[in-house]
């Protein structure tokens, strides 16, 4: 398995729906048995991003790392599988982006919602059953919590 030990974009472009991140010298490099391989950008040199489903759009790019006379030519569908480079891509697409605090108030204010709901049509249930079996004392409960809210 390779280990990603730096990644750090040299720089970022934010496009209508895609984020692209740059890769240069001395920016990105992985370990592979003990050895450290660095970044040359030979070939691919990106990493496109769609923001709107956060899926990487260039599977296909070919990295290539160097360490001395020998290389590591691998793809980045191949990089995703075999080493933690999703790891590393989401902590940056959270700071380029500030994803993850947008993502995370989208979420609980969905989560709320369905709460608030799931507590309305359980409390029409009770009222519901409430009367059904005539039970006077629920019923007043019920009500008087409802003024409460």
């Amino acid at each position: 398995m390779l280990v990603i030990q730096r990644i750090k974009p040299f720089f970022t472009r934010k496009e209508e729906f895609n984020l692209r991140l740059v890769f240069a010298y001395q920016y990105f490099s992985i370990k592979r048995n003990d050895e450290v391989f660095q970044f040359i950008p030979e070939e691919g040199k990106e990493i496109v991003v769609n923001t709107k489903s956060l899926q990487i759009e260039n599977l296909g790019e070919v990295f290539v790392f160097q360490r001395g006379n020998r290389f590591i030519r691998i793809p980045l569908y191949q990089l995703l599988l075999v080493s933690d480079l999703h790891l590393h891509l989401s902590t940056i697409l959270e700071g380029a982006m500030g994803l993850e605090g947008h993502l995370q108030e989208e979420y609980m204010r969905e989560a709320d919602g369905l709460v608030e709901k799931l507590e309305q049509d359980n409390w029409e249930r009770m009222v519901d059953y409430a009367l059904e079996t005539k039970n006077q004392l629920l019923f007043k409960e019920l009500m008087e919590g409802l003024r409460v809210i």
